[in-house]
């Protein structure tokens, strides 16, 4: 379904400069976009925008639909006169400009946004009830976030009863009123400055590709108030089954997610409508969203709760093409990119073939001399996104560096780099930039390079280690380093190869 050559830059919205900790939905990201478009780059990957983890990990948040408060810009909420001068200096950061601190911007962020909603007008309250009756699953998610404040941050299943169940809350939510509105605002502030930033980008030529994790976090606004739609006990609310991927090459014990399985009996009843939604929020924010997982649509692991590693779980059937004829149905041809890494069988092929999703391909994986690996460029079939690295590669560099001498021979050889120079980084690393002339000039519709790739940075740029708990989801940048970006060089290979 991709169908033009196009090129795009990956990073984090929270990467983005910013004076605030983390970068934030203003005037930088703008500047940022406009940097992509000179350089000839038409699509922006970002990371999801849902409220991260205590980790920072978005891909185990608390709500699906929602966007992260971290990411409300505080000048714009000073200029709309909601907010003091002095509360915004507090939110001025004067710490590293390289890492993101979630601890800082969430706290700044949360005394600038009470704040703010205590001085919002009248015509301001009406645009915030017309945005929830738009968007419905801003209710339920409100009153979520209203009753975890209450419980000190607890998970909803630890609650009192009167609150643990979302039927009983619903009859109960006028003693949560005044913060279950603060959350209705908090979630049209963050939804208003997303969509003035995509519509930005989309009035300067740019896209923007989102991402959205395939599974939700137990602990969730999404669980809470669709517990039929989970493998969960009714009774005792605990998980019967749990998400993972079995043991590999890579790892003995396989990983063990613990995310709560989908009910797709339950699911099928009322035609997918959650998924339906979900994937109608998801097309409001991005212009193309991908798909994290995407395989356990065809089949997927699930692994007794009880268990203490994925090494247990058996395969299932997943919903397979039923799922997406509905959002078919609801919406037509929708532009949706499936993470397809890792392995998988013949019904994992056959779904994306009927769907007519492009795959990905990620050329650090392709670099093996004693295969030909469809993450070569030269298998690529047009229809793929394919991608220099990803956010849970490690750099281009870095993967010079750390590779055995005999893949890194090979990777420089298929590439072309005839030099001795291989690991010289910076803006005109000559090595990353023979591989990434390769993937540009590959079939594939859609080439992706991450940011710290534009730049030739190190493995100490890295964004996510995978199954690592620390450190990750940090990395950020200046307007500086954007500045330095070589943009003759990328104007030249994006017009070069065609994108």
């Amino acid at each position: 379904m991709l169908h033009t050559r196009a090129s795009g830059v990956l990073t984090a919205l929270s990467s983005l400069p910013s004076r605030f900790g983390i970068g934030v939905m203003g005037e930088e990201t703008k500047r940022f976009i406009l940097k992509m478009k000179e350089m000839g780059f038409s699509y922006w990957q970002v990371l999801p925008l849902n409220p991260p983890d205590s980790y920072g990990s978005p891909y185990a948040s608390e709500a699906a639909f929602a966007v992260s408060s971290l990411y409300i810009d505080p000048d714009a909420l000073f200029q709309m006169g909601l907010v003091s001068e002095e509360t915004l200096a507090r939110n001025v950061y004067y710490g590293s400009p390289y890492t993101a601190d979630y601890e800082f911007a969430r706290a700044a962020r949360t005394e600038l946004l009470k704040e703010a909603f205590s001085n919002i007008s009248l015509d301001l309250s009406k645009k915030i009830r017309a945005f929830c009756e738009e968007n419905r699953w801003c209710e339920s998610y409100a009153l979520y976030a209203a009753a975890k404040e209450r419980f000190g941050g607890a998970p909803w299943y630890e609650w009192d009863e009167k609150y643990a169940r979302f039927e009983s809350a619903c009859r109960n939510a006028d003693e949560l009123q005044e913060t279950t509105e603060y959350y209705q605002f908090e979630q049209y502030i963050a939804y208003t400055q997303w969509h003035a930033i995509k519509q930005f980008a989309n009035e300067h030529g740019v896209k923007i590709l989102g991402d959205m994790p395939i599974y939700v976090s137990f602990d969730s606004a999404d669980v809470w108030s669709n517990r039929s739609l989970f493998e969960i006990d009714e009774r005792t609310f605990i998980r019967k089954r749990v998400s993972g991927v079995p043991p590999d090459y890579f790892s003995e014990d396989g990983q063990l997610w613990g995310n709560p399985l989908y009910d797709w009996v339950a699911m099928e009843k009322d035609n997918y409508r959650w998924w339906c939604d979900r994937i109608h929020t998801a097309l409001q924010l991005y212009d193309t969203v991908r798909i994290d997982h995407f395989r356990a649509f065809a089949s997927y692991w699930a692994v007794p709760a009880e268990s203490e590693t994925a090494k247990n779980g058996v395969w299932e059937k997943g919903p397979g093409k039923k799922l997406f004829d509905a959002v078919f149905d609801a919406f037509g041809e929708v532009p949706i990119v499936a993470e397809d890494l890792g392995t998988f069988g013949e019904d994992v092929l056959k779904l994306l073939e009927d769907t007519e999703f492009p795959g990905m391909r990620v050329i650090q994986f392709g670099f093996d001399p004693d295969g030909d690996s469809t993450h070569l460029p030269h298998n690529y079939p047009q229809n793929c996104v394919a991608y220099v690295g990803t956010h849970d590669n490690t750099t281009l560099l870095a993967w010079l560096w750390e590779a055995g001498e005999r893949d890194r021979r090979f990777a420089l050889d298929y590439c072309g780099f005839t030099g001795d120079n291989w690991g010289e980084g910076g803006f005109h690393s000559p090595s990353c930039r023979k591989i990434i002339e390769t993937v540009w000039r590959s079939s594939a519709k859609l080439a992706v390079i991450a940011y710290q790739d534009l730049c030739g940075f190190g493995s100490d740029a890295r964004m996510n280690v995978p199954g690592r708990a620390y450190g990750n989801w940090q990395f950020r940048t200046t307007e500086e380093m954007i500045a330095n970006i070589d943009t003759p060089y990328y104007q030249k290979i994006n017009a070069l190869f065609k994108r």
